[in-house]
């Protein structure tokens, strides 16, 4: 590679036709967000980046760049060094901030709080609720369901407080499944900080349930931060504790930890363990028969564990099989599943990419570019910054200019 083509290509859709003018305006971007008037980026500093070795940016530079760009510079063709986790994006001004603060207050108070009778009802009213939430959940995205969400796991953390015996180890079942959502719709929206956070709360509330499953389940969320992560070694250990001890658990639990490690396969480039893994999970799912009302996706997701292969594929650069999977998964995807089809169709065309077939991934793309501006799904932008680097090598194609200004549109709208 003679030039860094991935921060050109970026410079150029911002409308930055110089470097020089490059420079200047992240100079300018720098100096308010860092409130620091002595920050400078010249244009051999620039040069550079676009050439043929990047290197990496200081810290402070690397938050104006994804201030600009909304990418992190690994996605912007810097070198990236040993060790490094990439931070995920936090779609400020999209996600309940607020909501998160105060729950989270919520979840830490200190000491008792005033003691209620519990009704044992109330543990039948919450998992009730909870199917409720994960249907809304695939019709409206995080956005409009975080508040409501984390209002009712409020509630059960108030009611576990005053609670006894069974009523009260329901409530904590409850508590767990509902933390569980909550880290989950965080992650959707692009807010790693508070998906972690979430997830740790459901970790701790399934730990003091005693129920092995919820634990089980509690690691596989850990494990899906660490996916989105990039971090595939964690991934993998996460998903081996929760089947070090796989004859006590429900089938769903074991499907579950097994198609999260295949992701982890997938990240360090291990396809023979991902086909194993989701064979293995395949020859379990005629088993599932729980009443449990948590963890339920591989029961309500079309094709689930194909879903899990084609992803996994595409991460491994299988572009044709990836290609092929997807076809087969979005025959069986209801339009009205809008978000996650638009996620499905943003993999199938970083596929076709993949596969050198870049008019079929543009044609893909337009569509896309509607379902993520209906939904304002952080997943289905970043899978189309994915696709992005894909179609790197058609960039001053028709083709490439065809992608930059259907993607220039979901960026505007974001």
């Amino acid at each position: 590679m003679d030039r860094n083509d991935a921060l050109r290509a970026a410079r150029l859709r911002r409308g930055w036709r110089t470097i020089e003018a490059a420079a200047g305006a992240l100079t300018e971007r720098g100096q308010e967000l860092l409130d620091d008037r002595q920050f400078t980026v010249s244009a051999r500093t620039w040069r550079r980046w676009e050439g043929k070795r990047p290197g990496w940016p200081a810290e402070g530079t690397a938050i104006v760049l994804h201030d600009a760009f909304g990418r992190w510079p690994e996605d912007l063709g810097f070198t990236t060094p040993p060790g490094w986790i990439r931070p995920e994006h936090r779609e400020e001004g999209k996600v309940n901030r607020r909501a998160l603060t105060f729950v989270t207050a919520a979840a830490l108070v200190v000491g008792p709080m005033a003691h209620q009778h519990v009704d044992p009802a109330l543990v039948d009213y919450f998992q009730q609720q909870l199917e409720g939430h994960y249907r809304a959940d695939m019709f409206l995205g995080p956005h409009d369901l975080i508040g409501t969400v984390s209002a009712q796991y409020q509630l059960i953390d108030k009611l576990v407080r005053s609670a006894r015996g069974e009523t009260r180890r329901g409530l904590l079942r409850a508590g767990a499944a509902y933390a569980a959502l909550v880290g989950w719709l965080y992650q959707d929206a692009g807010d790693m900080d508070g998906a972690a956070f979430w997830r740790g709360v459901t970790q701790e509330i399934a730990m003091r349930s005693r129920d092995p499953h919820l634990i089980g389940y509690s690691l596989v969320n850990q494990a899906q931060v660490r996916t989105d992560l990039g971090d595939g070694h964690a991934v993998v250990e996460l998903c081996e504790a929760v089947l070090d001890d796989a004859k006590h658990l429900a089938p769903k639990v074991r499907i579950m930890a097994m198609q999260q490690q295949a992701h982890g396969a997938s990240l360090i480039s291990q396809r023979r363990t991902v086909d194993q893994l989701l064979d293995q999970a395949a020859r379990l799912l005629p088993s599932v028969d729980d009443e449990l009302p948590w963890g339920n996706a591989c029961r309500r997701t079309p094709g689930y564990l194909e879903v899990q292969r084609a992803t996994c594929y595409g991460r491994l650069g299988l572009g044709v099989e990836a290609g092929s999977l997807w076809t087969q998964v979005l025959a069986g995807v209801p339009e009205t599943a809008r978000r996650d089809r638009g996620v499905y169709m943003a993999r199938q065309a970083t596929a076709a990419a993949t596969a050198r077939e870049p008019d079929h991934a543009v044609e893909i793309a337009r569509t896309v570019a509607t379902i993520a501006l209906e939904t304002r799904s952080a997943r289905m932008r970043r899978e189309l910054a994915l696709l992005e680097q894909a179609m790197l090598p058609w960039h001053d194609a028709p083709v490439g200019r065809d992608l930059s200004e259907i993607l220039a549109t979901v960026s505007e709208g974001s």
